[in-house]
């Protein structure tokens, strides 16, 4: 009965050992596209410490492929020393993700304040030529997230590039992509994006951040898997004399 839990565990093991590869990329995918994704939204948010959760999921996502080698090669070996190496390590992997999760909540509760911060002096920015940074930045949200000024497109009389420009129009960013020869003028306010960018770009750094915190989670919970089956196997190898002697005679067979 030992041995078939110690069988079973090892066969976990090693499955879980293969969870952990697609794991680590999985997680460097998500770090990466958190990269990406606060590139484009940067000039809203200015807290560049929002990045260390994503950056923590990088170094996991690189720890992850380390420990799965290493895992493999402890369960196929039964080496004790590496098993209680693959288990510690995931025990601080495990911490760290914890880590990650309470830094993805306590950022995600910061997003709001930040872009309500930063969204008005961006849009103050704008000029409307494709070499200013916070003009490309606000081009690609308005037709990313289809929407237009900061709560709607009239907020755009109270910008400095409207007023300057004087032609009662706002960004063709704005434009419906189904309506044709749309110019953005005002005077056609049917054509344009009705929701303000405001609440749209909150939302989506809210996501951002909440993906983080569920690959963490959902990693961390196999983590768990791993570290019991390790030690199940740790365990029953220094107590049972029978598993011993079934290793001896299995190596000289």
């Amino acid at each position: 009965m030992g041995q078939c839990g110690i069988t079973s565990s090892k066969t976990v093991l090693v499955f879980l050992n293969l969870i952990f590869w697609a794991a680590a990329g999985i997680l460097c995918y998500i770090g990466a596209y958190v990269f990406v994704t606060y590139d484009d939204y940067d000039h809203f948010f200015e807290d560049v410490y929002t990045l260390i959760p994503a950056i923590i999921i990088i170094a996991v996502g690189t720890l992850l492929f380390i420990i799965g080698l290493i895992g493999c090669c402890a369960t196929i070996r039964e080496s004790s020393c590496g098993l209680a190496t693959f288990a510690a390590i995931l025990l601080l992997v495990f911490v760290t993700e914890c880590v990650v999760v309470v830094l993805g909540y306590t950022y995600r509760a910061k997003v709001e304040n930040e872009v309500n911060h930063s969204i008005q002096k961006v849009y103050n920015q704008y000029n409307g030529t494709n070499t200013d940074a916070p003009s490309r930045a606000i081009d690609y949200v308005q037709r990313q997230l289809h929407c237009c000024g900061i709560h709607n497109y009239s907020d755009w009389r109270n910008t400095r590039w409207f007023k300057e420009s004087k032609n009662n129009s706002v960004p063709v960013s704005c434009c419906q992509p189904s309506i044709s020869n749309c110019t953005g003028t005002l005077t056609r306010p049917a054509d344009l994006y009705q929701e303000g960018c405001e609440a749209l770009v909150v939302k989506k750094l809210k996501e951002i951040m909440m993906y983080v915190i569920w690959a963490a989670l959902t990693f961390a919970s196999i983590q768990m898997l791993g570290m019991l089956c390790a030690c199940v196997v740790l365990c029953r190898r220094s107590h049972d004399p029978a598993y011993e002697l079934l290793v001896t005679s299995n190596s000289y067979a």
